[in-house]
């Protein structure tokens, strides 16, 4: 069973891969990633590459990881912060415009840009996710509407019940890529210990990021 569900699972990431450019390895201590980057959300993606190519993720920890919802990473404080210090406000001076695409959810594995309350829902510089997530309920999608007014389509809903994902972020944080390999990886930093404040107790710290391909 566990078999068909990863066929499943990756039939549908790679149904999306073809018109995309731009893939990057997230390469940690516990494994590597690679995030495939959308080309119609140019204002994250472009930003998410100057970063790499400035090496500005190299030695970052992925701060806050919350089983069966997310990982998040990019704090510059976190390159050279101590055991208890609080993370999660560190960031570059600068935002980026929302860009949302009801094309591109919160499924599982989505790559997304972290936010502060900001009433433009601009992203952060710097930080960003990837979803774990879980199979929703009913709740979750009236949760979903609420935050934002933003009804999830049915065809959503459908993937959401076979995959999971975090419907309720749909619409207010933006997506702007996915994962297509290292799903491993993601579940086993998904699974690590952590504080109250949701920090790994063990670090868990990218090493570098490159860039895999562009195409011509």
């Amino acid at each position: 069973m566990k078999k068909i569900f990863l066929i499943l699972l990756v039939a549908v990431i790679f149904s999306s891969l073809k018109s995309q450019t731009y893939t990057v390895r997230i390469i940690t201590n516990m494994g590597s990633m690679d995030v495939m980057l959308y080309d119609e959300t140019p204002l994250h993606r472009d930003n998410f590459l100057k970063l790499v190519e400035a090496h500005h993720y190299d030695s970052l920890l992925f701060h806050r990881v919350i089983k069966g919802f997310m990982i998040q990473a990019g704090d510059p404080t976190s390159k050279y912060a101590n055991e208890t210090a609080l993370l999660g406000d560190g960031d570059l001076p600068y935002t980026i415009p929302a860009e949302f695409n009801t094309k591109y959810y919160h499924k599982k594995y989505a790559f997304a840009q972290a936010r502060d309350e900001n009433p433009e829902k601009a992203s952060s510089a710097s930080q960003f996710y990837i979803v774990q997530g879980k199979i929703p309920n009913d709740s979750t999608y009236i949760k979903a509407k609420s935050r934002s007014g933003y009804d999830v389509p049915q065809e959503h809903r459908i993937e959401y019940a076979k995959f999971g994902g975090t419907p309720q972020l749909d619409m207010s944080y933006t997506v702007y890529g996915e994962l297509v390999k290292g799903f491993a990886v993601l579940d086993k930093i998904a699974m690590v210990p952590t504080n109250k404040n949701d920090r790994p107790l063990k670090e868990v710290r990218i090493i570098t990021c490159i860039l895999l391909n562009k195409k011509k």
